[in-house]
Formats: structure tokens, sequence, C-alpha cells
């Protein structure tokens, strides 16, 4: 068999029926977020990658907010929480007319790739076996369950790490969780499990003695320990979060992306980078961020929700917030904050200033300590500054203003009228000098 070789259709059961009590969250499990996306949706992407016949998650009652993240692929209810073997019979009205390969997935397991699930199917057309299941080798395998090799190279049995023998804990090859099942095998299988254990729960790891019985085979696809890795508590959260990251540093940056010390950024699952982009150090990116090519984005800046054109400079110290867009070749400096605002070709924003709400023009020049102030007690308003435009340091444009293209405004303003094209606006108090009046409070105060 090649890497060409059609494979068997495809279906996907995801178990997503967890309590998750260990969280200690009244957000679901599997709804915590991995590089800004619920780790279900993780799952369900690489499913998706897959071109599957038919996806469906298998929740627990009461569950509208996953089944809602979910959508639009179907969703089935384990009513009571009786083991992986009840919520996989949860499916199978979604399912009992299917014949190909079914694979069982778990919700809180995000780092499971595709390629990993085709190696699953080219495993069990390559063996002929019923079951397929995903074995790993960790560092320190204590409290998995142990995955038995017959003499043949096949699985002959799992056995759970608190039954094993000092020989078979001496196995360090170990069940991942993930199953592969021939379909037309399954629901005869899942029929015939029995729930006489401590527990009092359906194992779905039972199907491989029953497969044996009915002289069927099952063998082992083995995976990396990344990629099993499922998520019970916030410290395998931070874990899978690192993992995560890792693997979307390297990606952006094997698609041409330079980042001088890749360890510090932080990206989204989500996240667009274009080639010879240069990230500089602790630059955390949000989600819906798209960063064309040859942009620079310089230390200590964070994105979210922003679009960011061709050649654009972006910090250090900035913060883009949702539904901006930073044209090409535009700067955006140290301690600027864009919000809801577009900032035309080439303009600059460079240094200590607040655009909110704003549409800045090609060309434009925004003055150090310029703010847009956008919201009236009431409602927000916008800014409309046009090409060519500048205002000075400390200009405060109260909206809903428009400054035409080319105008000015002079240092110190308080603009709160329109300003025609290629005016200059000038809105302060008139200087006045009072001599002497510095020294004789100097002394009135000395006096006392």
């Amino acid at each position: 068999m090649t890497q060409n070789t059609p494979l068997p259709p495809l279906a996907c059961v995801v178990l997503a029926a967890g309590q998750g009590t260990r969280m200690k969250s009244d957000l679901p499990k599997v709804l915590h977020p991995i590089a800004g996306v619920p780790m279900i949706r993780h799952v369900l992407n690489v499913c998706e990658a897959l071109s599957p016949e038919r996806i469906v998650v298998v929740t627990g009652p009461k569950a509208d907010e996953i089944q809602r993240v979910a959508a639009p692929h179907r969703c089935a209810v384990q009513q009571s929480p009786l083991g992986t073997g009840d919520a996989v019979k949860a499916a199978r009205k979604d399912l009992v007319d299917f014949a190909g390969d079914v694979v069982v997935l778990f919700a809180d397991g995000p780092l499971i790739t595709a390629d990993s699930l085709r190696q699953m199917q080219r495993k069990r057309i390559e063996s002929g076996a019923t079951v397929v299941v995903a074995g790993f080798s960790p560092e320190n395998p204590a409290s998995y369950g142990r995955l038995i090799i017959d003499e043949t190279g096949n699985l002959a049995e799992i056995i759970e790490a608190s039954e094993a023998t000092p020989e078979q804990h001496a196995i360090n090859l170990c069940n991942g969780g993930l199953m592969l099942f021939d379909a037309g095998k399954l629901w005869p299988m899942l029929d015939r499990l029995r729930d006489d254990n401590a527990k009092g729960e359906f194992f779905l790891t039972d199907c491989v003695a029953l497969a044996q019985q009915n002289g069927d085979t099952s063998v082992v696809a083995t995976l990396s320990s990344d990629e099993v890795l499922g998520i019970n508590n916030r410290v395998e959260l931070a874990q899978a979060e690192k993992i995560m990251q890792r693997r979307l540093r390297e990606k952006a940056m094997l698609a041409g992306a330079t980042m001088t010390d890749p360890d510090s950024v932080f990206l989204c699952a989500d996240t667009k980078i274009g080639r010879d982009v240069t990230i500089a150090p602790h630059v955390v990116i949000g989600t819906g961020v798209e960063i064309a090519d040859r942009v620079e984005i310089r230390a200590f800046t964070q994105l979210e929700h922003v679009r960011i054109e061709q050649g654009a400079i972006v910090g250090p110290f900035a913060r883009i917030r949702p539904h901006s867009v930073i044209h090409a070749d535009a700067h955006i400096g140290n301690f600027v904050e864009i919000k809801n605002s577009e900032i035309g070709a080439g303009a600059k924003v460079n240094h200590l200033s607040y655009v909110g709400d704003a549409f800045v023009g090609a060309k434009a020049n925004i003055g150090a300590g310029t703010i847009t102030a956008n919201y009236d007690g009431f409602a927000k308003n916008r800014t409309h500054i046009g090409e060519n435009a500048s205002t000075g340091s400390n200009s405060v444009l109260v909206a809903p203003v428009t400054i035409g293209d080319g105008a000015y405004i002079a240092a110190g303003s308080t603009i709160t009228q329109d300003v025609p094209n290629d005016a200059l606006a000038v809105a302060r108090a008139k200087q006045e000098n009072k001599e002497e009046w510095a020294r004789r409070m100097r002394e009135m105060k000395t006096r006392k």
C-alpha cells in the first residue's frame, strides 16, 4: 500500500461528554481555548481536514454551548456518564448506515494531527485489522494503560496500569486513547460490551478483547506523545498551549517569517503571516490577525482582529485592537493604540497617540499625543482625517469631526468643528506671559 492508495470513507466520532471537574471551571472543559481556539474546535478542524463523510460530536445533556461550537456537525447526547463505549453508542443513529472506517477521538485531545489519523487508517488497511489503537511511548509511563503485543505483532490486550504485573509495568508502549474501527464490525462489538467492572461503565478499550474473541485482529499505530496528550486540568492545558505555540511558530518560520526570539511570541491558530515578515520578541497576536508580506512587528506589540498590509511597521509597545486595518507602508509607533480604525497607506502614527473609530488618510501624519475623542457618553463617533493631513502634538479631535486633505492642526488644539482642505486649525487659548510672577511666588512661599 502506498501513500496514494485510496482509503475507505471515514466517519469521525468526537467524544465531548466528560464532566471536566478537574478544570475547576464554570466553562465546559472542551471549550477552554488553546491558541485562541476552543480545544474541541482544534479536534474538529483536524477531522474536517480529512474530508470525512460524517462527523458526530457526542455531548452530555444540557451542553448547548458545546453544540454551538460544534455546529454545523451532528451532535448526539449521552444521557448518563456510563463510559466511552456507551458514548460511542450514542452516535449509532447517525452512523448506522455508514460503511468505512470510524475513528473515535476525544474533544480534550487538541494536539492530534490529520497525518496521524490517516496513519491509523493506513495501518488498518495494511494489516486487515478490525481495530486500530493509538499507542505512544511516554518518558514516564507509570499511570498509562499498557499495550501488550503478541508474537505476530498484533495487539493482544490493553492492561490498565493498576492491574499490570511488574513485567507489564516495564513495557513503555502505552494506550493513547484514540481508536479506529471497521464500521461494519463496530456496532456488534459495542452491543457485547459489559459493565462488570469497578466503575460500572462500558469501556471502548474492551473492543480489543471482543475482536479477538470473534477471530478478528487489533493493531497499534504508534503516534508521538504530544499528539495523544489529553487535558484534564489547567497544568495540562498550559502544557498543550506550549506545544501548540511551538507548532505554530515553526509553521510560520518555515513559511518565510523571521522570529528573533520565537519562545516569546504568541500566536493564534487562525493567524495568517506572509513572507519576509519580522516579528520581534514579546509580541502577542490574538485571534483574527492577517499580516501581509514584508511587515515588521516590533517588540511588546499586541494585535487582535487586525489586517496589516505589505511593508507596514508596527511597534514597539503598540496595541492594535479589533476591526482595524493598517495599510501598506504605514507606521504605527511606540505607545500607540489603534481601535476600529483604518490607517491609510504610508500614514504615520509614530508615538503616544490614541486613534479610535477613525479613518486616517494616506500619508497623513499624526503627531505625538494626538487623541481622537470618540465617545460622548452615549455613542461612539467617527473621526475622518484626510490624505496628507498633519496633526500637531497633543491635539484632541472631538468626534464626529472631519479634517480635510492636506490640513494642519496646530499643536495643543482641541478641534470640535470640521477643518477644510489645506487649512490650518488653531483651537487653543492665547498665550499670556506674566512677568516676574514666578519670582514673586517663590518669595511669598519663602516668607511663610
